[in-house]
């Protein structure tokens, strides 16, 4: 194929992010998460930290102080709903698409690519492995990333769920492949999706 195009969605915990990069890595295409952010900052001329403070996250987002210190007039103008928001992201996932092969971590970039001949994967765990795999990563105790776990994911659904106007995320229908990834591990899932998209013909 002369451009291969897969989304990743995933839940927090599940290493959907782990299983982007190794697919990157055997595929020698580039992954798009974190990157996203800064290169949409770049053409919005807004903060990446701004972005990835928001990143995800459904709400009406006031823009004072993002632009320059704000009169109560810029006030009123300097505002970002989540569709702008999305519209500056999926602006960005577009042109990267536009220009060759990649693999977008989130973003709802299956719904921005829907259009395109996509490879849509959705990366899960189990529970107890995501509550393991946050406290580690975040030094804190299983209870608390449980609290993490299930704010992080509801903060995803319903920003999903927004911009595709429907009640999609983590839905098996909506993906043209559904994993999870401590049933082979991080390689072995890559390894698995690798042979699906192939079998399929999206890789």
């Amino acid at each position: 194929m002369d451009r291969i195009l897969i989304n990743i969605g995933r839940q927090v915990g599940s290493g959907g992010h782990s299983v982007a990069e190794a697919l990157g890595a055997k595929l020698g295409i580039s992954v798009y998460d974190n990157e996203l952010l800064i290169r949409s900052a770049e053409k919005s001329g807004l903060s990446a930290s701004f972005l990835k403070e928001n990143d995800e996250r459904r709400g009406f987002l006031g823009l004072g102080g993002m632009l320059g210190a704000p009169t109560y007039s810029d006030f009123t103008r300097n505002m970002l709903s989540e569709s702008d928001l999305f519209r500056i992201q999926s602006e960005t996932i577009m042109d990267i698409a536009s220009h060759g092969s990649a693999i977008f971590v989130g973003r709802a970039s299956d719904y921005v690519l829907r259009n395109l001949i996509t490879l849509d994967v959705f990366v899960s765990a189990p529970v107890e492995a995501r509550k393991a795999a946050v406290a580690a990563r975040q030094g804190i105790t299983p209870e608390q990333a449980e609290t993490l776990i299930r704010r992080q994911d509801r903060r995803r659904k319903d920003y999903y769920d927004l911009i595709t106007m429907g009640d999609n995320w983590g839905v098996a229908s909506n993906y043209d492949l559904c994993v999870d990834s401590t049933v082979l591990g991080i390689d072995g899932t890559a390894e698995f999706i690798i042979a699906f998209g192939r079998a399929a013909g999206r890789i």
